[in-house]
């Protein structure tokens, strides 16, 4: 029986907004914003400061220590096997000076992850998390159990999962300007990023690439807001699916590159609803996302599983030979086929379209729909950062702007 999708569609703005993102919009968590999202007020707010020259020298010691709506800094540095469970509400985590290296060095937070998150209202900014591995084989940077979690200019990189959430269906995932990267190992399938029956995941100016064998992206929210991130297992990669919705869901998929590794173990880019229809709504947005498809014989850009409610592709550029493998009605407007010649330098990852391009102008209005809109507001600038678009779309594809020397 499908489940009651957690999040009402209508509502998908305002849960964005009361979350302090707005919808394709970004915004650093400083130390003041990630203060402003607790209860106590600045005079009251418990802050630790964590480094080899404070007084709380790990963050494991932090985490026991810290109340509810605590600041947590921590000095710039290498932590090896500093783990940590948090199950306090409203916490921020900071890194101060530089970037926090966190080292799995064999250990782990309750046989899962560096991290385990129990905790609602919890934000993360500036931590490197690598190397987790449990004897499960689902060791993760991060592991969300529950609650909610917004993580910001993080990087997970060499662990089993980057991060890896549970399926509780009021969870919320978000995350922004982050990386994720050589997640996996040889004799098993693992993922960058795998988000559970959760009621949202927003993701937004990342960069995700070189899963070993598992996908760059896999969630079975209720909703998936992805938008102006880098999704590319650019030449050499071997991951499996780009960007997967397994279970359904409503999924707004909005300017981003996503590209297919010619040694990609499937040819599909985008998968929806392979494991069956989970939800009551399940929708695909597909909008001003530039597809490359790298497999050699071709590949499909897009497979829809019949049973799915709605899905719109509408200004996509596509770059290769692929095909699309899609069981229900769908809404097909302006998706050109462009050569790799058109763009600035699409070997070396500028997928800016030249001025000569002869897609060059012709994006069309995609609309709004649930309240959320389809047009793009940004894009992405590599390395896993974004801008505001000037004007209204006006190429199809992720890059608005065109490239500058041509």
């Amino acid at each position: 029986m499908p489940v009651q999708n957690a999040v009402n569609r209508r509502a998908l703005l305002a849960l964005f907004a009361a979350s302090g993102w707005r919808v394709g919009q970004s915004a650093p968590l400083t130390s003041s914003s990630a203060a402003s999202q607790t209860k106590a007020s600045a005079s009251e707010r418990q802050r630790i400061e964590v480094g080899p020259d404070r007084p709380v020298k790990t963050i494991g010691a932090a985490a026991v220590l810290a109340r509810d709506g605590a600041l947590i800094e921590v000095d710039a540095g290498d932590y090896r096997g500093d783990i940590a469970v948090w199950t306090q509400n409203d916490l921020s985590l900071l890194a101060v000076g530089g970037r926090v290296r966190l080292i799995a060095d064999g250990r782990s937070a309750e046989g899962k992850a560096i991290w385990v998150v129990r905790a609602e209202r919890m934000s993360v900014q500036g931590f490197d998390f690598t190397g987790a591995a449990v004897p499960d084989r689902n060791g993760a940077g991060i592991r969300l159990e529950s609650g909610s979690l917004r993580v910001g200019d993080c990087a997970f990189t060499h662990n089993e999962y980057g991060i890896l959430t549970g399926n509780q269906t009021d969870t919320v995932l978000e995350v922004e300007d982050s990386e994720f990267g050589y997640n996996g190992s040889k004799d098993h399938y693992f993922h960058n990023l795998y988000v559970g029956t959760i009621a949202r995941l927003t993701i937004t100016g990342s960069y995700l690439h070189h899963a070993y064998r598992g996908h760059l992206l896999k969630s079975r929210a209720a909703t998936s807001y992805v938008a102006y991130n880098r999704i590319t297992d650019e030449h050499d990669g071997n991951a499996s699916y780009e960007l997967e919705f397994p279970s359904g869901g409503v999924a707004y998929v909005i300017g981003n590159v996503i590209q297919q590794s010619p040694l990609s173990e499937n040819v599909h880019l985008i998968s929806v609803g392979a494991e069956g229809y989970k939800w009551t709504s399940n929708e695909l947005y597909l909008v001003n996302n530039t597809l490359i498809d790298n497999v050699p014989q071709g590949g499909v850009f897009l497979r829809v599983s019949p049973g799915a409610d709605a899905v719109r592709v509408i200004n996509n550029l596509l770059v290769g030979k692929g095909t699309w493998d899609i069981g229900v009605a769908a809404i097909f407007r302006n998706n050109p086929l462009v050569e790799a010649a058109e763009f600035a330098g699409l070997a070396k990852g500028d997928f800016h379209l030249k001025a000569s391009s002869r897609a060059r102008g012709k994006a069309t209005d995609a609309g709004f729909v649930n309240g959320v809109p389809l047009q793009p507001s940004r894009e992405y600038v590599h390395p896993r950062h974004t801008v505001p678009i000037a004007a209204l779309p006006i190429q199809p594809g992720a890059m608005q702007s065109l490239a500058t020397k041509y």
